[in-house]
Formats: structure tokens, C-alpha cells, sequence
């Protein structure tokens, strides 16, 4: 663009002075009065230059001295036309320039094919106007030349705005350069603008026009299916053509091979949306087709909606199985647009329709009735080839045996506007099919459901009546309907009724019932609720979880008690008690045992948080623990307002008034004791909200806590105390450090407190260390129970000492009752004591007194502990503690059975096995005349990885193996063993198993064959010879029977026998009894006591009448001679008597009959030195005395030998 600048000029020098005075004079013209231009504006194009401001003009300058202008506020400029303008305007942006042309285009190009924008008048506003016309149904491309454009609703940063409009009349849509978009599309009569700032350079073309080519595709639409295209009125014009027949509509699509598509517009995915429907149609066994499949690429980019009618015979189910990831049901809108609508709808019911996105849920459906799969996709989303596939079966059915119980009621139902699933009882060989069926009193029917999985759709109730007013109740109401439908919903529900004057009361066992807010589940899914009937309605008492602190609830005549079971849940019901109650003019009454220790239990009055009833009262009984605080907190709470009476709270406590209180009042805070709460309510008005209340009782611990002072400095002893009970607000301290274990160290001082702790909650252990560094100086110890301090409240439990010995010698442990005795199956112990013994690798067993054991000896330390059942009422001591010598064995037991009573010997650790490589020995002393029968009740052998287990049996005092076994050879069932004998165990390197025995040994006493034959053959001879001697004496009897003879009689009478002194008989008189007979002279020999000899002698000094006396010879007779007796030696397998069997003491021989002689024997007598009587048979007709002999007692064993 070229700018020109004229001055008048007057005249030469000789007229300089006349240009000065006008310079002064007039005035100098603006810079935009004179400013002129030179312009040539191309062809086909309209310039006009216009201003808006009437004093401002723009001039066409003529001439050939450019002396004549024509001025105009608007002037149009003629295309290819050179014309000279000046402006005329104070400001030059008060003129605007418009560059109009007109692109005329055909359905193949378009003229001109660029926008040019002829770049002149740079200082004006300027705009540039394209109209574009073109056939019908044409759409024009403006490419804007690489550069792009972004819509835009204000000025743009670079001075230069691109618009455009359908047509003159249409709003315009604004674009600035710079932008992701490429192309616009127009069609005949879009107006394009390009409005450029002043002094802003424009490119010379501002975009290039052509035809619009629409889109072509290649369909193929099988059988079956059809595709329809659509395009709504609103959208951009575009035509979808197929063999010359043109839509600007849409398009219907069927069975076709490869047919083509042609679209007016280059997008028809942003116009068109396609709908594609198919159809699958099902017999009651399959399915045809059986996929769903569409081509993935089938109008790939567009908007598409797939639907599939399947259609299914009565009582058939169909399968719906999806490929992929599955479904998800959802009530809203997919995240990525791949959404499924699934509806099915059976004859007569209206269609059931889910959604569903896709998932991980579901992978597949099962559904019944006429379906209809609807799947809508956004442009962006890729079409699966299989949309599902169908299967068809006849509907199943589930069979179910059910019993109910008398009183009993069984409601079974779905919803009507379930799916297609009926349950069906079969009565009296008739069937009736419903979505409800009512099962009543003691029957037992078939329940069938002619689906396959009814548990998903049906719900059972069970109801039962229990009546106290026509019947007697029963504590016991958890009957068989708790089996039925495990898998189903279940409601159980117990209607109880009593008489009208009385309550019923339901008992829960501990620990307790926890109420939760109304319409809420418990946590183990099963969920109590009691509701009461009075004349306003029924009102919920309150709904309860189990394990809380309610423990019974008493209700007015009438009420319910409800259990809400899911299925699937394993029945837990509670086994609450139901019974009579007190009567009552409350609507409930509720137990409540507060809990121990910090607490916080919430309640709620009735029906909550609906109304609580008008005019009634309800109460609840607060059982405090002792040592605990109470505090009342209203948590939420509305009083209504009341026609007549007033909301009144009354606390009830024994021996006190009640103290009445509003539920405005400060409640009670930090009080004891037990204590019952009765809420009143009033008539209350009804247009506004009743009664509530919603409060917490909580409990805080108010005890005192137990001191003690424990002082070990000075004693080896240590204190363990342990909490064992269940109780967990025990607390202990110590030195002020809270523990759950407190362990007293030796030699230090501690402090301990116990709070709210039962003695049967602690456990206190005491433990002591024994320790030797050298056998043979350590001295004996005696376990004895240790001494506590008194201010320690429990009792003591066990007491425990470690005992370590040097590695040279052996420790040894004897009982101060003498013996011990170990604790098995079979052999328990049943003292008030018990010993347990523990090497350092293994469990020794336990012991108790009195047994046959008699020392034990380990080398190894061992601990000992003792229990007691009350140590406080132990005498004495336990053990005693020695050191001796080392042993080879790790344990030796020195054992001495009882020949009363089998012993029973185990292992060490018993009943497990031993410790590997370790040996046990018993050292078994065995009386004289017995011997022992060992049986092997229980023998476990391992699988030795090294050496061999070992069991050997040795007599003692000798070499001589018994029995010798190892793991791999079998133990015989018996062993007889005549003598005291040594059993040894041994143990392997284990590779696999348990090496571990019972001994069993049982006493007999010995048999001596020999002994009793010879004493068989003795007594027959003995009687054989008496029987000779008896015959002869009484031969000789009768011969002398009338001599008279003198018989000597020492410091005695001599008499006649013929002098009939006595006028009885001898045999019918008592002249032969003797008031006693001095044994001692007659058996001196066998008494070893002189003492006890010359005492009886010195008691009978005299001749007494009628008594016997020992013949003792003349008075000048020389003295007996001494019995020499050989010293006694000690034997250990019998006794001996102190005289030699053959050995007979002389007796004196008198002259008296036979019969009265001390030659005769009776029958009865053995023969042996004190002439025992082997008999009871008939007694003597010479008595010795008037006391008969008495038979002798059982002998002991060495008695029985002799």
C-alpha cells in the first residue's frame, strides 16, 4: 500500500514575505486531512470503505492535477479499478474496510479454490467476507492451511478472528489461529469473516475450499440380523446412500453380502448412530444361534446399540454367559459406556430390567421368560466379536422333605415381582404351586421349588405358638425347625402368651444380651428383637445382640421374640429360657448385670427412635459390681408435651426412697450399689413427637487396691506372680509399673499392689536355687515349703528347686516318709502332695509318699517342684537332698516292691519317649521268700540312627543276663525273676520315633517241691509209728492196770494210786486242770531272752495244788547240761530257726497211764519243736488246760519258710 503527501506552494522568492504571513496566519492542516492513498482492488472481489461517524469522509481524488475529489461517508471500490482515496477524519480508525467475494463451488471443485485476502489498508480495521455457495446436499471443506484453528469466544491474541456461519442470518462461530483443528465443514451458503486489527499483517490466503468427498464403507448383514441407521433432524446434513437410493434420515439394513455405503458428509459417525437387533430363539434344551456375534468392525467409530431378543418356551431357563471379565450389577451409569440392559419378563408380569458394567462379578446369567440383552457402546469403544452365549435347559427343581412341629407355622415366599420360581406342596397326593405357601401343625410334606437355586429368591418364617394359659410351659423352646432351609432367610419367631395377670420372662445365659439401635444386625448375623402387644399396638421392647449385659427381660402378658438368620449362616441361636415371671404393671423390665471394671453401656426406651408408648412405665434393674461406680448419662433424648401428667424418672434403691428426678435434672453421678430406673411417661399430644430416650450407664471401678512389701534380700528365694483367671480387670503393679506377670527377683525388695484381684485369678510360684561345687563338702538340705510374706493375699500354689551338682557326682533324693511313689495309669496318687521331677532334658514324672520307691538318684541337675492342695496344712518336709559319687546311668531308682499291690515302673518322661542317648536304671531289693513276675504292659521302640535301645534284666550279686533286648528284637509278654535283680534301659540316637516302657511287677512267694514231699513223707511216717506206740502202751497198761506203783514227785506229796482221794473219776473230774503251766521252763530253749525266763520263774516260786509243775529230778541231780547255740548268719533268701531241727530237749519220764502221759500225741500235733496243732479235728480227752489251743495267725514270710 503507497501513501502520498501535496503542499501549495506560492509563488518564488520575490514572495517569500507574503509565505511567511500566511504561515502565521493560517493554520498548519491535521496529518489525516490531507492523507491519500492509491489502491487496485483484485477481481471478483467488493471493496467498500465506510465510516460510522458522519464528519468523516473518504474521497476519490480525479484530475489530471488531482484538483477534483468526489467525497462519501460509504464508498464501494470498483474491482481491478486503480483509484486514488484520501481520508478525511480526525482519527483514521474510524474507518472499516470490507473485502467481499463470493466461492462459487460444484460438486467437484470449488472457484477460486484459495481465499486470498488482498493485503492493503494495513492502519484500518479491516474484514474479509467469503460467501460460499454450492449445490444442495454439498458439504465444503475450508482447510485453513496447515496452521489450525481453535473456537474462541473472545478477541484473539493475534489480531486476526476467523468466523463462520451456516448462513447471513446465523450466529457466528468464532476461531482464532493456532489449535488442533484441521478442517471445517460448510455447506451452500456459510458466510466465512476474517477480521484483522489494524497494523496487523494478514497471509494472503486465508483457507482453501473444495467439495467435501463423503465416506464410503463395505456392510455385510447376515440372517437374522438387522442394522439400522439413524440420524436425528437436529443433527449436520448428511445423506447415507446405497445403490442410488438416498437418506438424509437414516437407513435399514438386512441380510446383505457386501453392499455399499455411501455418506454425503466425511464424519457420519458424528450425524449417524446404528442400531444393530438380533434375534436367538431357544427350545427347552438349546439354543440357536448359540453366540451372539457381530463383526467387531462393523461401523467401527459410530455410536452403536446392539439388542438381542431371545425367546424361551415355558418352564425353561435360560444361561447367559458373558466371554471376558464378566458383569457387575449397577444402579447408575457404566464408567467407560459399555453398559448392559438386561430385561426378562414372564407371562403376564411386567419385565424385570438390571444393569450391568462390566466386571468381575458375574460372568454369567441365569434367566427365565422372554429376554432381551441391550448393549450400548460410546465411538470409542471396541465391540467384543461374541456379545454372550445362550443356553436353554428345562427349569430344574429342588425337593425338600419338611417336618414341623406342633404349634408350629411355616411361611415360605418370594416376592410377586420375583422371578419366575414357584414353591409347590404336595398334600394328600395333590399340588398346589404359588409363590407362598403356609405349612401348619405336625405334618411331614414334600416342599418343592421348580428353580434351582430358591434360596435366592424365597424367605421362610417359622412361627411358634407357645400358650401358658392353656398349657404348661416348657424352659426348653429351641425345637427341630431350627434344621430346616439352612440356606435360606430365615425369620424364627416365638409368639408367647401367658394368662392376662401374669408376665412371661425370657432368661438369656451369660454372657448376656447386648442391645443395639432398632433395624440394626448383629455382627455374628444373628439378630434378636422382643416386641410387646398393648392396646396401642405392639411396641419394640429392643433388639438385641448376644454377649452383652442384659440377662433377662420380663414382658406384660403377650409378646414376640424374633431371630433373623441370613442364609447360608450356621444356626448359633442363644439358648434363652422362657417362663412365668411376677406380675407386673410395666411394659418390660430388663435385667442388666453391669460389667466389671470401665464400662459404658448403652440402652434404649421402646419403639427408639420412635415414640415410646403413652401412659406406661418401663423400668430397668441395674446390678452393679461391688467395689464399682455408677455414673447416668442421657446421650439423646425429646420430651413431648404432655395433655395430662408429666415425664417423670424415678431411681429406686434398697432401703431408701425412690428419688424422682425430670429428664431435664442433672442425672446421678459416681453412686454404688444396685439400683433400679422407672420411666413414666404422660398423655402426651399426638401432632408432635413423643417420648424418647437414649442414654449410657457407665461404670468405672471405685476399689481399693492390696499393698504388700516383698523383702528377698537376705533370702535365695524367688516370687513369681501370674494372672490365670478371665477376669480382666485384675490389675497388679509393681513398684507402680502395671504387669500381667510379676517375678520378685532374689536378694531384692519390691512394692506390690493388687487391684480387684480374686485370689483364684493369681497364681503364686516360688523358686530357689541349690547349688554344689564339690561333692564331698556340700552338705545335706531339706526341701521344705518356703515362708511368704503374709501380706501377699493368695495362696501359694507350687514351689520349685533347682538343684546343681558338679559334673563328678550324682544327686540323691530321699523321702522323709521313707519311700516314694510314681504317678502313672493304674498307680495314681491320692496325696494332698505331688512332686515333679525334671532334669534339665526331660520330664522325670511325678511322685507322691509312700510308695516303693526308695531313693532316686540323677546325675544331672534337676528341679523339684511341689504342689500342694494347701500348703498351710503341710507338715514336715519333702525331700532330702544328698550328693554323692557319679553313677554311669543318668537316673538310678532304688525300688522295693510290695508284695501287696503290683508296681508300676515307667521311663523318664513318660508318656512320650525318653531323651535320646540317656540311661535309666532300676535297682529292684526283692523280700527273701519272693520272687518277681515282669511284664512289659507297653513298649515303644524307634528306628535308631545310631547304637541300639537296650532293656536288660541282671540278677544281683552275680553275672548272670536275665533278658537283653534292642529295638529290633521282641520282648517277651513275661519275665520271672527268683532274686533281687538290676533293670537297665537304654535309649539310641533317634532317626525316627519314640523309645519309652512300663514295667509292671508283680510279687510271688517261692515254692519249695522238695521241702513239702519230704514233709508229706515225714508225717506219714510220724503217724505209722504212733499208731505202733500207742498200741504197745496200751497193751502194757492193761497188764499192770492192779499194781500199785509210787511215783517220785519233786517237793511234792507221794500218794498211792490206790487211794481213792478223789471221788470222781479222772476223766469225770477237773483234777487234771491246772490253773497254769510254766511254758517258759518247758520251752526255755527256744527263748533268747534270759530276763523274760527268770521273771516268769520268780513269779511261780512253790508247789500249788493242782498244778503242773516241769520234773526237775532228785534234788542232788547234777545240773543239764548248756545248749550250745552257733551265731546267727544273715542269708538273703530265707530264714533259719535258731536250733537244728533234729535237736529234742529231754523230758523227765513218769510212771502215769499213757493217756495222762506228755509221750502221747494227739492226732492234731505237728511235728516240729513246739508241736503245733496242724487241726481242729476232736480234742484231746486230756486237757492241759481249760482254754482250747487257738490256730496260729497267717505266718509271715519267714515264718512260712520254716
Amino acid at each position: 500500500m503507497r501513501f502520498c503527501w501535496s503542499k501549495a506552494l506560492f509563488g518564488v522568492a520575490p514572495r517569500l514575505l507574503l509565505l511567511l504571513l500566511l504561515l502565521v496566519l493560517v493554520p498548519v492542516p491535521r496529518a489525516t486531512d490531507g492523507l491519500e492513498t492509491v489502491v487496485r482492488p483484485d477481481s471478483g472481489s467488493s471493496v467498500t470503505i465506510s465510516s460510522d461517524r458522519p464528519e468523516c469522509s473518504v474521497c476519490e481524488v480525479t484530475g489530471v492535477n488531482a484538483t477534483g475529489t468526489t467525497c462519501h461517508q460509504s464508498l464501494a471500490l470498483t474491482p481491478e479499478q486503480e483509484v486514488k482515496l484520501q481520508f478525511n477524519c480526525s482519527e483514521l480508525q474510524a474507518f472499516s474496510v470490507a473485502v467481499a467475494r463470493t466461492i462459487v463451488c460444484t460438486k467437484d471443485s470449488c472457484s477460486p479454490e484459495s481465499a486470498a485476502a488482498q493485503n492493503f489498508f494495513s492502519d484500518l480495521p479491516r474484514t474479509y467476507i467469503w460467501e460460499l455457495t454450492a449445490p444442495p446436499k454439498t458439504t465444503l471443506s475450508l482447510d485453513p492451511q496447515g496452521k489450525g484453528l481453535s473456537r474462541t469466544t473472545g478477541p484473539c491474541p493475534d489480531g486476526v478472528q476467523l468466523s463462520v456461519s451456516t448462513s447471513k442470518s446465523d450466529p457466528e462461530e468464532q476461531f482464532c489461529r493456532g489449535g488442533s483443528l484441521q478442517m471445517l465443514e460448510v455447506k451452500n451458503g456459510a458466510v466465512v469473516k476474517l477480521k484483522v486489527n489494524p497494523k496487523t499483517t494478514v497471509d494472503p490466503t486465508a483457507f482453501t475450499a473444495a467439495p467435501l468427498k463423503g465416506r464410503t464403507m463395505e456392510v455385510t448383514v447376515g440372517p437374522g440380523t438387522v442394522l439400522v441407521l439413524t440420524r436425528k433432524p437436529s443433527d449436520p446434513e448428511c445423506e447415507v446412500c446405497s445403490g442410488g437410493d438416498c437418506s438424509d434420515t437414516g437407513k435399514t439394513i438386512t441380510n446383505t453380502d457386501k453392499l455399499q455405503l455411501e455418506f454425503s458428509c466425511s464424519k457420519p459417525q458424528d450425524v449417524f448412530t446404528v442400531g444393530i437387533t438380533g434375534k436367538t430363539e431357544c427350545t427347552e434344551t438349546s439354543c440357536t444361534p448359540v453366540a451372539a456375534e457381530v463383526d467387531p468392525l462393523l461401523f467401527k467409530g459410530f455410536k452403536r446399540t446392539l439388542a438381542w431378543d431371545v425367546s424361551l418356551p415355558p418352564n425353561t431357563v435360560l444361561t447367559l454367559d458373558f466371554p471376558g471379565s464378566g458383569l457387575e450389577e449397577t444402579s447408575g451409569s457404566c464408567p467407560d459406556g459399555f453398559q448392559y440392559s438386561v430385561s426378562s419378563s414372564k407371562s403376564g408380569a411386567a419385565p424385570k430390567e438390571s444393569v450391568y458394567c462390566r466386571g468381575t462379578s458375574l460372568s454369567s446369567l441365569n434367566l427365565s421368560g422372554q429376554t432381551s440383552v441391550v448393549l450400548e457402546l460410546p465411538k470409542d469403544q471396541d465391540l467384543p466379536q461374541t456379545l454372550f452365549t445362550a443356553s436353554a435347559a428345562k427349569r430344574g427343581s429342588r425337593l425338600l422333605s419338611v417336618t414341623t412341629d406342633a404349634d408350629t407355622k411355616v411361611t415360605i415366599r418370594r416376592e410377586p415381582q420375583g422371578p419366575d420360581c414357584d414353591v409347590c406342596v404336595t398334600k394328600d397326593s395333590k399340588q398346589t404351586c404359588s409363590h407362598k405357601q403356609v405349612l401348619r401343625d405336625p405334618q411331614n410334606v414334600s416342599v418343592e421349588f421348580n428353580c434351582k437355586t430358591p434360596q435366592d429368591f424365597f424367605t421362610v418364617e417359622i412361627i411358634r405358638d407357645i400358650d401358658c394359659a392353656k398349657t404348661s410351659c416348657s424352659s426348653d423352646i429351641l425345637q427341630t425347625e431350627f434344621s430346616m432351609f439352612p440356606d435360606f432367610n430365615r425369620t424364627f419367631i416365638w409368639d408367647l402368651k401367658v394368662v392376662p395377670t401374669q408376665a412371661f420372662q425370657l432368661d438369656f445365659p451369660e454372657p448376656g444380651m447386648r442391645q443395639i439401635p432398632n433395624k440394626h444386625f448383629c455382627p455374628d448375623k444373628h439378630t434378636y428383637s422382643v416386641v410387646t402387644y398393648l392396646r396401642t399396638g405392639p411396641a419394640t421392647i429392643g433388639t438385641f445382640c448376644k454377649g452383652g449385659a442384659v440377662s433377662s427381660v420380663l414382658v406384660r402378658y403377650k409378646g414376640r421374640m424374633f431371630l433373623e438368620v441370613p442364609g447360608g449362616q450356621k444356626l448359633d441361636p442363644v439358648d434363652f429360657k422362657f417362663s412365668h415371671g411376677p406380675h407386673t404393671d410395666k411394659v418390660a423390665i430388663l435385667k442388666v448385670n453391669l460389667p466389671r471394671g470401665v464400662a459404658n453401656t448403652t440402652f434404649i426406651t421402646p419403639n427408639y427412635p420412635g415414640e415410646f408408648p403413652d401412659q406406661e412405665e418401663m423400668q430397668w434393674d441395674f446390678v452393679v459390681p461391688g467395689m464399682h461406680n455408677y455414673s447416668m448419662t442421657f446421650t439423646d433424648f425429646n420430651l413431648p408435651e404432655c395433655l395430662s401428667g408429666d415425664v417423670v424418672l424415678e431411681y429406686h434403691r434398697k432401703d431408701k426412697s425412690p428419688a424422682k428426678f425430670s429428664l431435664m435434672d442433672p442425672q446421678p453421678k459416681h453412686q454404688q450399689g444396685n439400683f433400679n430406673m422407672v420411666l413414666k411417661n404422660c398423655a402426651t399430644n399426638k401432632t408432635l413427637q413423643g417420648l424418647t430416650l437414649d442414654f449410657k450407664v457407665s461404670v468405672t471401678r471405685s476399689g481399693h487396691p492390696v499393698l504388700c512389701t516383698v523383702d528377698l534380700t537376705q533370702r535365695a528365694l524367688s516370687v513369681l506372680i501370674e494372672k490365670v483367671g478371665s477376669d480382666p480387670y485384675c490389675e497388679m503393679t509393681i513398684d507402680s509399673k502395671h504387669q500381667t506377670k510379676i517375678n520378685v527377683a532374689s536378694g531384692t525388695k519390691t512394692q506390690l499392689s493388687f487391684l480387684d484381684c480374686p485370689n483364684e485369678d493369681l497364681q503364686l510360684t516360688t523358686s530357689q536355687v541349690i547349688e554344689c561345687q564339690n561333692a564331698s563338702s556340700c552338705p545335706g538340705h531339706i526341701l521344705t515349703s518356703p515362708k511368704l510374706d503374709s501380706c501377699l493375699p493368695m495362696p501359694l500354689h507350687s514351689t520349685t528347686w533347682r538343684i546343681v551338682m558338679p559334673e563328678d557326682s550324682t544327686v540323691d533324693l530321699v523321702s522323709p516318709t521313707g519311700s516314694l511313689q510314681q504317678s502313672l495309669p493304674g498307680q495314681d496318687c491320692s496325696g494332698s502332695v505331688l512332686l515333679h521331677l525334671e532334669s534339665l532334658v526331660e520330664s522325670m514324672g511325678d511322685f507322691c509318699f509312700n510308695g516303693p520307691i526308695q531313693k532316686v538318684q540323677a546325675h544331672t541337675n534337676i528341679s523339684v517342684t511341689a504342689t500342694a492342695r494347701d500348703f498351710k496344712r503341710v507338715k514336715g518336709h519333702f525331700l532330702n537332698v544328698s550328693f554323692s559319687p557319679e553313677i554311669p546311668e543318668t537316673i538310678i531308682y532304688r525300688v522295693s516292691p510290695d508284695p501287696r499291690a503290683p508296681t508300676l515302673l515307667a521311663t523318664p518322661n513318660w508318656p512320650r519317649g525318653m531323651n535320646p542317648s540317656t540311661t535309666v536304671s532300676w535297682i529292684l531289693t526283692l523280700p527273701g521268700s519272693y520272687q518277681a513276675l515282669l511284664h512289659f504292659p507297653n513298649v515303644s521302640q524307634p528306628k535308631c540312627g545310631e547304637r541300639h535301645t537296650s532293656i536288660k534284666v541282671h540278677v544281683l550279686g552275680n553275672d548272670e543276663e536275665l533278658m537283653s533286648r534292642r529295638e529290633d528284637e521282641a520282648i517277651g509278654d513275661k519275665l520271672l525273676v527268683p532274686h533281687s535283680f538290676y533293670l537297665n534301659m537304654s535309649n539310641c540316637a533317634i532317626e525316627e520315633g519314640e523309645f519309652g516302657a512300663v514295667v509292671k511287677i508283680v510279687l510271688q512267694k517261692k515254692s519249695n517241691l522238695l521241702a513239702i514231699v519230704l514233709g508229706i513223707a515225714g508225717a506219714l511216717l510220724l503217724l505209722l509209728v504212733v499208731l505202733v506206740v500207742v498200741c504197745v502202751v496200751t497193751k502194757k497198761k492193761k497188764q499192770q492196770m492192779s499194781k500199785e506203783s509210787s511215783i517220785y514227785m519233786g517237793k511234792g506229796n507221794i500218794f498211792r494210786p490206790n487211794d481213792r482221794t478223789f471221788s470222781k473219776s479222772r476223766s469225770d473230774n477237773d483234777s487234771h486242770v491246772y490253773a497254769s503251766i510254766d511254758e517258759t521252763l518247758t520251752y526255755g530253749h527256744l527263748l533268747g531272752d534270759a530276763t523274760y525266763s527268770d521273771a516268769a520263774s520268780d513269779h511261780y516260786k512253790g508247789i500249788q495244788t493242782d498244778s503242773y509243775h516241769t520234773f526237775t529230778g532228785p534234788a542232788n541231780a547234777a545240773a543239764l547240761p548248756a545248749i550250745q547255740e552257733p551265731d546267727a548268719e544273715p542269708e538273703l533268701d530265707g530264714y533259719r530257726g535258731f536250733l537244728e531241727p533234729s535237736f529234742v530237749p529231754p523230758r523227765p519220764r513218769t510212771p502215769i497211764d499213757r493217756q495222762d502221759s506228755l509221750g502221747f500225741q494227739d492226732r492234731r500235733m505237728v511235728d516240729n519243736e513246739l508241736y503245733t496243732f496242724k487241726s481242729t479235728g476232736d480234742i484231746n480227752t486230756i486237757r492241759l488246760s481249760k482254754i482250747d489251743p487257738e490256730p496260729e495267725p497267717p505266718t509271715d514270710t519267714a515264718t512260712e519258710e520254716l
